[in-house]
């Protein structure tokens, strides 16, 4: 049985630029390892910069790409990362890397065409913008 990925986008706020927010199966699974005050999600700009692919597409080769990290900065504690890949018709989140004295997620298995209509459906709201304030409000996890 395949996981099912949900992508919000969080405004800029006084700390962090914007930022997505993933949801596996109904659940925030960044928030959990950075904490309430953590950067719980990459950076837009990051992530869905004009004019060049994004690491969360897995395509090619496994890419690590940097989820989030906690208060105190990710150079003190350590970033939260996942390696994405993508394998046939299959995305792979795997290998995480969490935070000091943080859980780290369990591995996930996405079905690549759900995978790859619900980072498009970002990518259009976006429309190509990587400037933080040109950013669409937060989605909130779909219903089951």
């Amino acid at each position: 049985m395949f996981d099912r990925l949900e992508i919000g986008v969080l405004p800029p706020g006084p700390r962090w630029g914007a930022q997505l927010r993933f949801w596996v199966n109904g659940e925030d699974v960044v928030a959990a390892a950075t904490g309430p005050e953590g950067r719980g999600g990459p950076l837009v700009a990051d992530v869905l910069s004009a004019g060049a692919p994004s690491p969360l597409r897995g395509a090619g080769r496994a890419v690590r790409v940097e989820l989030g990290e906690p208060e105190c900065t990710g150079g003190c504690c350590g970033f939260l990362s996942v390696v994405v890949q993508r394998v046939g018709d299959t995305v792979q989140w795997t290998d995480w890397q969490v935070p000091h004295r943080e859980t780290a997620p369990p591995e996930f298995l996405f079905e690549a065409r759900q995978y790859d209509a619900e980072l498009a459906r970002v990518e259009r709201a976006q429309g190509g913008r990587s400037h933080p304030s040109a950013v669409t409000s937060p989605a909130p996890p779909r219903g089951r």
